[in-house]
């Protein structure tokens, strides 16, 4: 399969925001439908307002009508709506949050349907989307869901850094009845296997933190590290998979001990988010784990306070680009190998970097 035929499907998120801007300008560099064919969900219009307001005015597309053939080896937009929008940049309203899941529903139908090969979605705003009678915390949520509900993992990458989350968007005040043996072995199980799939990690090391200050101090700090993590941990060694831990989150990643490990698994949001973003702030994406389908993101918000100043970096999505590329190639390669078993290598895999690499 020539490289430009891994078609990407891409949600505009909040009309209102950067989420376009960080995606033409991902998208401007030539060598982009070399490596992949975009298709971009939202309107022409839409993307034409965005673009004047940016350095890369002068980007090419073709404007297509939902259902219609995809031009392979160019950017392509689907019409998902007919009617002219006025634009509130920086404006946290119903409409972005109405419009953002239009874009996102017919991204996700098209990738069920295998018209994309995977999905990026750019950054929606919860309170719009909650305005607009989106029911789900997120987009990790609301896709777990749409493809068929069970477990998903919030797995965020840098390079080697991965790091995911037992519990994703949930209030602090309730993450301590959400941590159950259950729900910590069904996350490793799934970043095992994503691991091992996804990212071509045979046998891959997983680290898992604490809930507590210093994991606990031997149960001076609380008990959950005791009755529940560490009796999590151990069966999951017990069915094959390297975990260790649990380990206290602060000295874990002030000392560097994360560098040892190919996935990390955190017990609750800020507790992955903060070592994360403070590492990888820019270049950080966000892949959603033991889903059917393939799903990248960035690792920022709709940016409304720089929506439409041309100030937005479009590093992470470019990063998001190129993992939902390189994750495509790599499942279709694990899911050959392992249905034959003759097959001893990956066909066609890049190494790591490899996209980023041509930029």
């Amino acid at each position: 399969m020539a490289k430009n035929n891994i078609k990407i499907g891409i949600s505009v998120g909040d009309i209102n925001g950067i989420g376009l801007e960080v995606v033409l300008k991902s998208l401007y560099h030539s060598s982009i439908c070399d490596m992949c064919t975009p298709v971009i969900y939202g309107s022409s219009r839409v993307v034409d307002f965005h673009k004047k307001l940016t350095s890369v005015s002068d980007i090419q597309y073709k404007s297509i009508q939902h259902k219609e053939k995809i031009h392979i080896g160019r950017i392509n937009v689907v019409n998902c709506w007919k009617e002219d929008l006025e634009i509130k940049l920086g404006e946290v309203c119903h409409m972005g949050g109405l419009y953002s899941q239009m874009s996102l529903d017919y991204a996700v139908t098209d990738l069920k349907n295998g018209v994309v090969d995977a999905l990026v979605t750019a950054p929606i705003h919860k309170k719009a989307m909650n305005m607009s009678g989106f029911e789900f915390p997120g987009h990790t949520e609301y896709l777990t869901e749409e493809f068929g509900g069970g477990e998903s993992l919030m797995l965020m990458v840098n390079e080697g850094l991965r790091i995911g989350l037992v519990t994703n968007h949930l209030p602090l005040g309730d993450v301590k009845t959400a941590i159950t043996k259950k729900r910590i072995i069904e996350k490793m199980e799934i970043m095992n296997k994503t691991l091992r799939m996804d990212f071509g990690i045979e046998k891959p090391n997983i680290a898992v933190l604490g809930l507590n200050p210093h994991a606990g101090d031997d149960g001076v700090l609380g008990k959950e590290e005791i009755d529940i993590i560490r009796p999590a941990v151990l069966e999951c060694k017990k069915k094959g998979i390297m975990a260790f831990g649990p380990f206290p989150a602060d000295g874990f990643f002030g000392s560097s001990k994360f560098r040892k490990f190919d996935g990390i698994l955190a017990m609750y949001h800020d507790q992955g988010l903060v070592p994360f973003k403070a590492l990888s702030f820019g270049n950080g994406v966000n892949f959603t784990g033991g889903l059917k389908y393939v799903r990248t993101s960035p690792d920022h918000g709709t940016g409304m306070d720089i929506a439409g100043k041309d100030m937005a970096n479009p590093g992470s999505f470019r990063q998001a680009l190129f993992l939902a590329i390189d994750v495509a190639r790599s499942r279709k390669d694990y899911i050959e190998m392992t249905s034959n078993p003759i097959v001893r290598k990956r066909k066609g895999s890049e190494d790591k970097g490899a996209l980023a690499d041509k930029f």
